[in-house]
């Protein structure tokens, strides 16, 4: 890699972004030294095109095919990652491959398995007002010749929301957008998660905002599985229900992709190399080239000719853009993703495959005496390619994260001194669970979980108009460890099993 000076102005990103420090400023101007890997991070960063990419072949320098970017690490130096050295002209990993006995320290305690379900759920027990008085129920039995406590309530959360998780590449709007219901803001449009759109409803600035009891009702509704509708400021028209396939602007979204573009390269590399000359994988994350990407070469393909309007990652891999066309793209007509085409390397009569990731779309392109791409039928290996795409993908479905904040007041209902009973959830020696699901519990201060809303049974999830939404939870523990935490042990009483319940056993 080398600076063009004349066009380097010193801004300094690229000293700031190279991962393996070898670039520095020298009289303002960025400087390559012969620490570089070749990873081209500088010449994505510089804002200036003043990065030329010309390789300079380093004698004994390897070529790292463990990631996309394809490092090539001199000797003695390490690659982009931190993960592999070049020792003696061979790779090698930095660090040691470790057991589970080796990091089980870092990963923390583990409840014990008496304690990990609740003998009865709060669905149906009622809340606990004011905050001190006892929780509803409280009963102990014995596990394993162990005396057991489970305290359960309703308890009203403020501190709550949900994430909805919705599969479709499909643009639903642009993040940070509004998310209304009923015409009301209950939420926003946030990042992407691989193949799904995500919104985050309620949350306690929504809960206690002007919208509030639109926000509490929202989070509600969707925890207990109703159908809801949904609108996003600028974007689309979302009709979801957990468990079922989205309706996105009246178009049922069917099939969720089984991968990015550049995923879908990987996993399918002996279908497209059988398919045509070329083949583009169009998404609006990351696009891929087949005979440019790290599969296609692994599989002996000489990269093409065939060049994209898309910004480049790393060879055969580029970055999309979001719209309502093919894969999620601004694509309406999927040959213009090709931004031009050298004959000298793909010849008139190759042929061009585009696909979209889920396989529901696909064109099949033979390419003209004028340089020109035409359309023409699907050849029965392209569509094996293509089949092969569809069945893989996964139907697409609604699903959501309740998160509830369970580090307030509604402690006190549970134990004397509210602190022990946080530090016990986090030491695992008590089990908070939702309506008798797992939950996960964060990390740091106070006691915020997750659960999967479809764990917990339709209406275990209700609002009342503070507004605040109403979780069932439940802690279970050693009845031991609950005297210490100061347990309101006047209110425990013996829990009778009417039928066989895991891990029970009748007093």
């Amino acid at each position: 890699m080398k600076i063009d000076l004349e066009r380097c102005n010193g801004c300094g990103l690229c000293v700031k972004d190279c991962p393996v420090a070898a670039v520095s400023l020298s009289d303002k101007k960025a400087v390559i030294d012969q620490g570089c890997v070749e990873c081209r991070t500088c010449l994505r960063v510089c804002p200036r095109e003043a990065v030329i990419d010309e390789v300079i072949p380093v004698p004994g320098a390897q070529e790292c095919g463990h990631c996309p970017v394809g490092c090539r690490v001199p000797e003695g130096l390490t690659g982009a990652c931190g993960r592999y050295s070049n020792h003696g002209q061979e790779l090698i990993r930095t660090r040691p491959l470790l057991t589970y006995a080796e990091v089980a320290r870092e990963v923390g305690p583990e409840p014990e398995l008496i304690i990990e379900r609740p003998s009865i759920t709060a669905i149906g027990a009622g809340g606990t007002y004011p905050d001190y008085v006892p929780a509803p129920y409280i009963v102990s039995h014995e596990r394993d010749g162990v005396e057991v406590v489970t305290v359960v309530t309703e308890a009203p959360l403020s501190y709550s929301g949900l994430k909805v998780k919705i599969d479709t590449d499909l643009e639903v709007g642009p993040e940070g957008a509004a998310v209304s219901f009923e015409g009301r803001t209950v939420g926003m449009v946030e990042t992407e998660e691989y193949g799904s759109k995500m919104l985050a409803i309620g949350g306690v600035n929504r809960l206690t905002g002007r919208h509030g009891f639109a926000a509490a009702r929202a989070v509600a509704a969707i925890a207990n599985r109703e159908a809801v509708r949904l609108k996003v400021k600028g974007g689309a028209k979302l009709d979801i229900q957990v468990g079922q396939p989205p309706v996105i602007d009246g178009e049922l979204v069917e099939k969720m992709r089984v991968g990015c573009g550049s995923a879908s390269a990987g996993l399918f590399a002996p279908f497209f190399k059988e398919a045509a000359d070329e083949v583009v994988v169009l998404d609006h994350h990351i696009t891929s080239l087949f005979s440019h990407h790290a599969a296609g070469r692994c599989l002996g393909l000489t990269p093409g000719g065939v060049e994209l309007c898309f910004k480049r990652s790393t060879p055969g891999r580029y970055f999309g853009t979001h719209g309502k066309g093919w894969g999620g793209t601004g694509l309406d007509n999927p040959l213009d993703i090709v931004a031009k085409v050298d004959t000298g390397l793909t010849p008139p009569g190759s042929t061009l495959l585009i696909t979209e990731t889920t396989g529901q779309n696909a064109a099949m392109f033979v390419l003209g005496d004028d340089g020109k791409f035409k359309l023409t039928q699907l050849t029965e290996k392209a569509r094996l390619a293509v089949a092969a795409l569809a069945e893989t993908c996964q139907e697409s479905r609604v699903s959501a994260v309740y998160v509830g904040g369970a580090g307030g007041s509604a402690r006190a209902g549970a134990v004397r001194y509210p602190l022990r009973l946080t530090r016990a959830v986090h030491a695992a020696k008590a089990v908070l669970t939702c309506g008798g699901a797992k939950v996960f519990v964060l990390p740091g201060g106070g006691i915020t979980f997750y659960v999967d809303v479809e764990k917990v049974r339709p209406g275990g999830f209700t609002w009342v108009p503070t507004p605040a939404t109403v979780a069932p939870i439940e802690y279970t523990m050693r009845l031991s460890d609950y005297k210490q935490m100061g347990g309101h042990m006047e209110a425990v009483k013996p829990f009778l099993a009417t039928e066989p319940v895991p891990w029970i056993r009748s007093k």
